[in-house]
C-alpha cells in the first residue's frame, strides 16, 4: 500500500497576535508547528505502515522553512518528503491551494491519501475534499477511527458527525481527513532525529508539476480576506429577577433600544 500525507506548518494559534492597525497577523516571533489534525492522520498513515508495511510519503506546500515539519516527520518514521514551494505558489486561497496539491499529487502513486480535517490557522476543512474531486476520488471526511481491509482493498471508517458517528465503507483508492483526535501521534525517535537529517527532502517547484498557472497562487484565488481582528470583550451584563409576564417586557424593550423597533 502507498500512502501519501498532506501536511501543512502552522503558526502556533496559542501564541498568535493580530495588528491592531492592518487586522494581519503578526508572525515575527511565533513559533510554527506541525497542524494538529494533520499530525492525527500521520500518526493514522504510520499506524498502517506499522501493520501492513505501508509506503508513507509526505508532502508540504509552503514556504523553504516549512521543510522543519518534513524533518520531524522523518523522525517519526516516514518513508519520502516533499516540498512544493514557489514564490507563484504564494497567497493562494483553499481552491488555489488544493489546484496546487492535486497537481503535485498526479505525479505520485497512491493507494490512499490522508489529509487533516482542517489547518488550525484557516478552519475552512476545504482543501482535503477539494483535492478529492479534482482528482475523482471517493472521499470519507471527520474520520475518528478506520480499519483495512486486506481482503477487498478498502476502508471501514469511523465517520464523526454531530449527534454520533457514521460507519462507511469506502474502497481504494480514495482520500480521508482525519480528526487530531483520531490518534496519539507518536513522539520522534532520537534515533529517528538525527536520522532525519541526513535524508533528503524533495523540493518541487512551479517546473515540476503540470497545471494552469491561471489557477494558482494569488490570482488563482477567487476569495480574499479583507481583515482580520480579534473578538471585543463584552460588557458587564445585569441579572433581573422578574416576574415571567416583567422578563416578557423588559426583554421586548431592550430589543427595541438596541433594534430601534
Amino acid at each position: 500500500m502507498k500512502i501519501v500525507v498532506c501536511i501543512k506548518q502552522v503558526p502556533d494559534t496559542t501564541e498568535i497576535k493580530l495588528d491592531p492597525v492592518k487586522g494581519t497577523l503578526i508572525r515575527d516571533g511565533v513559533p510554527s508547528i506541525m497542524n494538529p489534525d494533520d499530525k492525527g492522520g500521520l500518526e493514522e498513515a504510520l499506524k498502517l505502515k506499522d501493520k501492513y508495511g505501508a509506503h508513507v510519503t509526505v508532502i508540504t506546500m509552503g514556504p523553504p522553512q516549512a521543510e522543519a515539519i518534513l524533518r520531524e516527520a522523518y523522525a517519526m518514521g516516514v518513508d519520502r518528503a516533499i516540498l512544493l514551494t514557489d514564490r507563484k505558489f504564494g497567497g493562494a486561497d483553499t481552491l488555489a491551494t488544493s489546484n496546487t496539491l492535486a497537481a503535485a499529487l498526479r505525479n505520485m502513486e497512491a493507494d490512499l491519501i490522508i489529509a487533516g480535517r482542517q489547518a488550525i490557522d484557516g478552519d475552512t476543512a476545504q482543501v482535503g475534499p477539494q483535492i478529492a474531486e479534482h482528482l475523482g476520488l471517493p472521499q470519507v471526511s471527520y474520520v475518528k477511527d478506520m480499519q483495512y481491509n486486506t481482503e477487498d482493498n478498502s476502508l471501514t471508517i469511523k465517520r464523526v458527525v454531530e449527534d454520533g458517528y457514521y460507519l462507511v465503507n469506502v474502497q481504494l483508492p480514495a482520500l480521508v481527513t482525519v480528526l487530531s483526535e483520531a490518534n496519539q501521534p507518536r513522539y520522534m525517535r532520537v534515533g529517528g532525529i538525527v536520522e532525519a537529517f541526513n535524508k533528503p527532502v524533495e523540493t518541487w517547484t512551479f517546473d515540476n508539476i503540470t497545471i494552469d498557472p491561471a489557477i494558482i497562487g494569488l490570482n488563482g484565488s477567487p476569495t480574499k480576506v479583507k481583515k482580520s481582528f480579534t473578538k471585543g470583550a463584552k460588557q458587564a451584563g445585569k441579572v433581573f429577577e422578574l416576574e415571567t409576564k416583567e422578563a416578557v417586557n423588559l426583554i421586548v424593550e431592550k430589543l427595541k433600544e438596541k433594534f430601534v423597533i
